[in-house]
């Protein structure tokens, strides 16, 4: 695992050496074990080294046979031995143990496709003297980040905005649109980022960089259009047979290696096959905070218990004052997903213990794990009801159940899914997954602002995943489009930065794209069995957990925010978005910037996940906009 940056100019001015270097020493938390450079005139490449695989050999950049293409690369190929006996057999000669060789061996091997013919995380840079070319990649779903700028006849590119930034070249000019995408989705979306002259390679893309023009292709996605003709009993051992898989060679490692347990579903799945696959106990870390309706601790605690994991647990007072800066910092934009807070903490706390860890993330996206895949499904059974049944007897019904505006409840739930129901399936979904909608956004932001941005841009970013879908159900629909915008723009982005801020590697099994393209060839009814979300994995999973882990509702990695609002964080809330540079910035109205803080500090609303991305905007722009 590591940490990358370039610069290639087209100008054929010299690189400069100092600045490559400097760029560099940024992202010096990324691999604190080593650095690497490849300089030649107009073109130099460097990396941070966290050693994992090949400690002795591996030092990058590394090149082919003939030492005509140079690689520098972050993340880690799990079929590189099968991929090397592959390429040793057509005759190339590998003089590394690297799987960092392997790629660019492929590369010689099959050009442009070599991505295609990888099994794992990757975002890499392959400088090719032959062509004079440089070739970007970036993994199937985008757990390893790349960004670039191409500014005044040079393209420069970095694993972290910490390293662009340093570039003389590169402007801090801010992205309008991207501060109107990130209000609905608490991050800004690829290809965005907040400022305007750098912009982030999607997933599943790679980018030719040759006499000064960019080209980017996409190389994958995934296909629900073509279903298995498979009984329930069969999909559920090809299932367990291809996440076990996936698990096992995530297990490759010549250092310390452990896991993420939340105590949901995913993470104990994963840690009861490696418990499986391993000889000795798995290591498993658990947080948990002093609030217990934010603490999951006793359910992850079951989950090791039960497979006998050797396993920590961590009580966290979290100290927003404290790891706010750090997340700043690291996030280099606007990031407002709070659950970035415990897996900073969690990555921090395992680092003291092992540098690998694997996760769950992707179960959900895979497997239908959220339950607006159930709401979406109900409601195309909800907009076929009579209009006036709709309208008068369900929603008149519902409104006469008492429930509270600042907490989370079912009647909550259902008053939420009622007023966006009847709306389209992509104005609905977009309801559900912003922060901010359309008319809050309105009724929010300055004439000035809302000339620089776009109408509807939320709901224009996820229409084409609906349109994609290539005719399949709604569950698959939504499951496509969270795949390609929420995974790899908020959870995978979160997980990367909290995990490479304390140099630990982290490992998805459920984002291997075999089990990614198995799952999307299910029938929708393996997925979502009525309101039962990941209806086929519970089942799957009955022999290796308990069953309360299995049947207890979703509650995710949040922390106590709105509380935290009205007490100790108040004060700070207070000084930061109501200080008057905050609200003289001309994005957003200062008097429904007021509203927001009091309606939520008397009690009346909760608004607490409207003011932390308020708040971490402003925290953004203090620290590196003013």
């Amino acid at each position: 695992m590591c940490g990358i940056v370039g610069i290639v100019r087209s100008d054929k001015a010299d690189v400069n050496e100092a600045l490559l270097g400097r760029m560099c020493a940024a992202i010096r938390h990324r691999g604190p074990d080593e650095d690497g450079f490849y300089l030649n005139g107009s073109v130099g490449l460097g990396m941070r080294r966290l050693a994992i695989i090949d400690l002795k050999s591996g030092q990058q950049p590394i090149h082919n046979q003939d030492r005509t293409a140079w690689i520098v690369f972050n993340g880690e190929i799990y079929n590189y031995r099968e991929l090397r006996d592959k390429l040793e057999q057509l005759g190339h000669t590998f003089y590394t143990n690297s799987d960092t060789e392997a790629i660019v061996h492929a590369y010689d091997q099959y050009g442009a496709d070599c991505p295609n013919h990888l099994r794992g995380m990757f975002a890499f840079a392959i400088w090719d003297e032959r062509t004079q070319e440089l070739f970007l990649a970036r993994d199937r779903v985008g757990k390893k980040p790349i960004l670039y700028a191409h500014v005044n006849g040079q393209f420069i590119f970095g694993s972290e905005f910490s390293a662009l930034l340093l570039h003389p070249d590169v402007s801090r000019d801010v992205d309008p649109e991207a501060l109107n995408q990130y209000l609905s989705f608490m991050c800004v979306p690829a290809p965005l980022t907040a400022y305007r002259a750098i912009r982030k390679l999607e997933p599943g893309h790679h980018l030719r960089y040759r006499k000064g023009e960019i080209r980017i292709e996409r190389y994958w996605q995934p296909d629900f259009s073509k279903k298995l003709d498979i009984s329930e009993a069969e999909a559920g051992e090809r299932a367990s047979a291809i996440l076990r898989d996936a698990v096992k060679v995530r297990l490759m490692s010549e250092v310390p290696l452990g896991a993420f347990l939340s105590g949901g579903i995913d993470s104990s799945a994963v840690v009861a096959l490696m418990s499986e696959e391993s000889s000795a106990p798995v290591k498993t870390f658990s947080i948990g905070f002093e609030e217990q309706d934010f603490s999951e601790l006793h359910h992850a605690r079951r989950v090791a218990e039960h497979v006998g994991a050797d396993h920590h647990e961590f009580i966290v007072r979290p100290d927003a004052l404290e790891v706010l800066p750090i997340l700043v910092e690291h996030y280099g934009e606007p990031y407002a997903d709070s659950s970035a807070i415990p897996t900073y903490y969690v990555a921090r706390e395992t680092r003291k213990h092992v540098t690998v860890a694997l996760n769950g993330d992707g179960g959900d996206e895979s497997f239908a794990g959220y339950e607006r895949y159930a709401a979406m499904r109900l409601a195309e059974t909800y907009r076929r009801l009579p209009s006036l049944l709709r309208e008068s007897f369900v929603r008149q019904a519902v409104e006469l159940i008492p429930s509270s505006e600042t907490r989370r409840g079912r009647v909550r739930d259902v008053k939420r899914f009622l007023q966006a129901a009847s709306l389209g399936k992509v104005e609905r979904y977009v309801r559900w997954v912003s922060v901010f909608d359309e008319g809050v956004k309105q009724d929010l932001f300055t004439d000035d602002f809302r000339r620089q941005t776009q109408p509807a841009a939320a709901a224009n970013l996820l229409e084409p995943w609906f349109a994609r879908a290539n005719g399949s159900g709604i569950v698959d629909a939504a499951l496509l489009t969270d795949m390609m915008t929420y995974l790899p723009n908020d959870l995978l982005v979160k997980v990367d930065i909290a995990t490479m801020a304390v140099s630990l590697e982290a490992r998805s099994p459920f984002l291997d794209h075999h089990v990614i393209e198995f799952a999307a060839s299910l029938p929708e009814k393996f997925k979502l069995r009525g309101l039962t979300t990941k209806y086929l994995l519970k089942r799957m999973l009955k022999q290796l957990l308990p069953a309360e882990n299995l049947d207890r509702r979703k509650m995710g990695f949040g922390v106590p925010l709105g509380h935290w609002f009205r007490g100790k964080l108040q004060p700070f809330l207070r000084d930061t978005l109501l200080a008057e540079a905050s609200l003289k910035r001309g994005l957003f109205k200062p008097e429904a910037v007021k509203q927001l803080v009091e309606l939520h500090t008397r009690g009346e609303r909760d608004y607490s996940h409207q003011l932390w991305t308020l708040l971490m905007l402003e925290l953004w722009f203090q620290r590196f906009i003013d």
